[in-house]
């Protein structure tokens, strides 16, 4: 798959997620096998007026690449001067946010609204194309609802537009993550343009990055399955590669990865920015674990690196114990 300069054979992405992917956990993904990673979505009016959390929702590190920018907005004079910001700061595409379905967003015209007026769509993309020399990407969902399914339209539209490639989360904006994902239509997309199309939606294991494949589309792009489990990465490419899954993490193995993450996390934002937000991946490191009640509630409280890192090997030496 091509992507301007950007060349990988079946890429498996990690989706950009508001306050999910930092770029302490697209460093985790990406050293677990993620052949793209993006940014969270961020908002043009606020990285224009020079908003420091919007700014450093985009900062990049080499050992990301390849790494998208995403960019959302409403406006198509915000969305080109926020995108020659963006490429100032040296990522290799530049993504545009045509599905958030929240509704403070898409109050204001912004994500998934752009689905409600095409030819507006259309002028955003083709602003921000025009704004920047990276290749220019487009992430976006079936339609509004059942009754608006456009995402055929769409599709040729930011091709016309410009755009180098299109990733479509196969539900509609008012499913929200509700319902199940609508694979079918990456193979009529696939039908109706040359550039590439990424499939989004319902990805939770490797045997889901498979089918997803098989339905023609040239990458995948995994979001809260890669929230739950990073690993997802790695367990994709083996499976792909082998037709078979590879061991589940053991309870060490994710004791290791849960500290190494949360190290990367107090490193890039300082104790309490890089721990407090960070409790909301305790749920994926420790899913499947048995008898972790009190080690969660223990975790929600201590605001303390090598107090956290503590509780958390006590609790890995004791579970050894009892098994052996």
């Amino acid at each position: 798959m091509n992507i301007g300069p950007v060349q990988i054979e079946k890429p498996i992405a990690l989706a950009p997620m508001q306050d999910v992917t930092d770029t302490a956990f697209r460093l985790i993904c990406k050293r677990l096998g993620a052949d793209i990673v993006y940014t969270e979505f961020t908002s043009c009016e606020a990285l224009i007026r020079d908003i420091p959390k919007a700014v450093r929702k985009i900062q990049i590190a080499d050992e990301e690449r390849p790494i998208g920018i995403q960019l959302f907005g409403g406006v198509e004079e915000s969305m080109e001067e926020a995108a020659q910001r963006a490429t100032s700061l040296g990522p290799d595409i530049i993504d545009i946010n045509g599905g958030c379905w929240v509704k403070n967003h898409v109050s204001r015209g912004e994500g998934a609204a752009l689905l409600k007026d095409l030819p507006h769509f259309q002028r955003i993309v083709r602003s921000t194309v025009r704004s920047t020399h990276l290749p220019v990407t487009v992430k976006t969902r079936l339609g509004w609802d059942s009754r608006s399914i456009v995402i055929l339209d769409v599709a040729k539209m930011v091709e016309q537009a410009g755009a180098k490639a299109i990733t479509v989360h196969c539900r509609t904006r008012s499913q929200a993550h509700q319902g199940i994902a609508d694979w079918h239509w990456l193979e009529e997309i696939k039908k109706a343009v040359s550039i590439p199309v990424i499939g989004n939606g319902d990805i939770t294991g490797p045997e889901d990055v498979k089918r997803m494949f098989e339905t023609g589309c040239d990458g995948v792009m995994i979001g809260r399955g890669a929230m739950a489990n990073p690993w997802i990465f790695r367990q994709a490419k083996y499976f792909l590669k082998t037709g078979q899954f590879l061991p589940e993490p053991t309870l060490n193995e994710k004791i290791n990865l849960c500290i190494e993450h949360l190290k990367l996390a107090v490193q890039l934002k300082g104790m309490r920015n890089g721990i407090i937000p960070f409790r909301k991946y305790y749920l994926g490191y420790l899913k499947g674990v048995p008898n972790i009640a009190k080690l969660r509630r223990d975790l929600m409280q201590l605001v303390d690196l090598n107090q956290i890192i503590e509780r958390l090997l006590q609790f890995s030496e004791m579970r050894a114990t009892a098994i052996h």
